[in-house]
């Protein structure tokens, strides 16, 4: 079914969303991992993919940042095919911690089960369920998916995964108390470097939109053509970015958006439409919750533009 919009449309919108962030003002770049701080935060990008492969792009839709906490959708789209959303459910969970994305007492309080595997425990958890008889055997699985969504071979960045990997503390703690309630399924150390690895790959708000756009073609790449991960599991994906994606605010992306959406402290952030298209943007200053500011104005601009809010009637 052809796309309810024309390609003047869709450039108009994405040029409209691209001056409506461009106005937008305050946030601060991620300081606590010392790549992030300093990128420059004037950069800024908007992106749509379609499901039938066109692409609308504005402003620095070339730049690669840290791909950071969007991450996790594509680990959990890959564990889904490999060992079912059933099993992925029954074992991470399916449902919002109402905490901050790295709580550890969220995980303490649902005694030791992540809920989520948008939140960091949920992530770690997840990672430590892909398959592979080595960490780098798992790694490059991990890679391996993440390129066939973005069409094409994404790298990881060494200096922002030294980065990454010399600062998380934090989340070494979370990995070892998911092991001593059993909800690590492998080293927990290995599986924590896993995780760090796969927030430190490199994209454009192009990448982006085009690994969203693969979700909302039921799992299909519109410009590869390939089959990426089985149609049947893209709606619990969807379901988790609803729910989760926007850390603690992902409550009031799906009352002003309205679509599944998924952010990273790197800058990034993405909002599928299934069936329709994908935007992504890119500004790395952030709000009290860790989401892009510019990156939300641009994306729920367009969202309003193109009536893209699922709830809609």
């Amino acid at each position: 079914m052809p796309l309810p919009y024309t390609a003047k449309q869709l450039q108009a919108a994405v040029q409209t969303g691209f001056s409506v962030a461009l106005k937008c003002s305050g946030g601060s770049n991620a300081s606590y991992i010392p790549y992030l701080a300093s990128v420059d935060p004037n950069l800024i990008a908007v992106t749509i993919v379609t499901v039938d492969g066109n692409t609308f792009a504005a402003g620095d839709s070339q730049y690669q940042f840290a791909i950071e906490s969007i991450s996790k959708v594509f680990t959990l789209a890959l564990v889904m095919d490999q060992v079912g959303s059933p099993a992925l459910r029954a074992k991470v969970g399916a449902n919002p911690t109402g905490m901050p994305f790295n709580s550890v007492m969220a995980l303490e309080l649902a005694k030791g089960k992540p809920m989520s595997p948008l939140v960091n425990a949920g992530a770690i958890s997840t990672a430590s369920l892909v398959s592979g008889k080595t960490p780098d055997e798992r790694w490059q699985k991990i890679l391996a998916t993440q390129s066939a969504f973005a069409g094409r071979d994404l790298v990881l960045s060494s200096e922002i995964n030294q980065s990454e990997q010399t600062t998380n503390f934090h989340n070494r703690a979370i990995a070892w108390l998911l092991y001593s309630a059993g909800t690590c399924y492998s080293d927990p150390i290995e599986a924590l470097d896993i995780y760090t690895r796969q927030c430190s790959t490199l994209i454009s708000t192009t990448d982006l939109a085009v690994m969203g756009a693969t979700l909302a073609n039921k799992g299909k790449n519109p410009i590869t053509g390939k089959q990426v991960i089985g149609a049947e599991n893209v709606r619990h994906i969807l379901a988790e970015m609803m729910m989760e994606g926007l850390y603690t605010a992902s409550g009031d992306f799906a009352y002003t958006v309205g679509l599944p959406g998924k952010s990273g402290v790197g800058g990034g952030i993405l909002a599928v439409a299934p069936g329709k298209l994908a935007i992504a943007g890119f500004s790395p200053p952030l709000d009290a919750n860790g989401n892009s500011v510019r990156g939300q104005a641009a994306v729920k601009s367009i969202a309003e533009e193109l009536k893209l809010n699922l709830f809609e009637a």
